[in-house]
């Protein structure tokens, strides 16, 4: 996929890129079984753009408004180490994160689908959305994903956050 050239330069200092899992890592439907228990379906594509991303020398962090165990699992077993569950308050958390790790706003990313993301696209310079995302989350977003939720749209800002690491190394 061409991103576009400003895009790119902006992603191209992103240290920390942010990712609500709902509505992103998920297509935003929750499965409850008889029993009460709940199963989530992960894209293995999406899986493995966080993994280049991680490969790349990017940090992930996840923060959900759910405590989902299937998340955490899936969090960890692709190698992220920052997990915030049950927080709808994430402006609070990704600035702390950025304190840290002494990052400025141009180097942190976001993607976010719903209303509890637009603190996160406060805190960050640049941000992502899926199209199913309500109106006034895509409004605030620098790219919308043409994938969907679930199907792609992870991978398609990993893609475009690695295009954009790549195209300032070869410069």
């Amino acid at each position: 996929m061409t991103f576009p050239a400003s895009l790119l330069e902006r992603a191209a200092d992103v240290r920390l890129f942010v990712s609500d899992i709902d509505g992103v890592w998920t297509d935003g439907r929750i499965t409850v079984h008889a029993d009460g228990t709940e199963s989530t379906t992960f894209s293995v594509q999406d899986g493995l753009g966080v993994v280049r991303l991680l490969r790349a020398g990017l940090e992930i962090a996840v923060i959900s408004g759910r405590k989902n165990p299937a998340v955490e699992h899936r969090a960890r077993r692709l190698g992220i180490e920052e997990i915030h569950l049950g927080s709808l308050d994430k402006g609070p958390l990704i600035r702390s994160m950025m304190e840290a790790r002494g990052l400025r706003l141009d180097q942190v990313a976001t993607i976010g689908d719903d209303l509890p993301d637009l603190s996160m696209f406060r805190e960050a310079g640049l941000n992502f959305a899926p199209p199913s995302a309500v109106n006034e989350v895509r409004k605030r977003a620098d790219w919308i994903t043409r994938a969907s939720a679930g199907h792609g749209a992870l991978r398609e800002a990993c893609n475009l956050l690695l295009q954009a690491r790549s195209n300032v190394e070869t410069s």
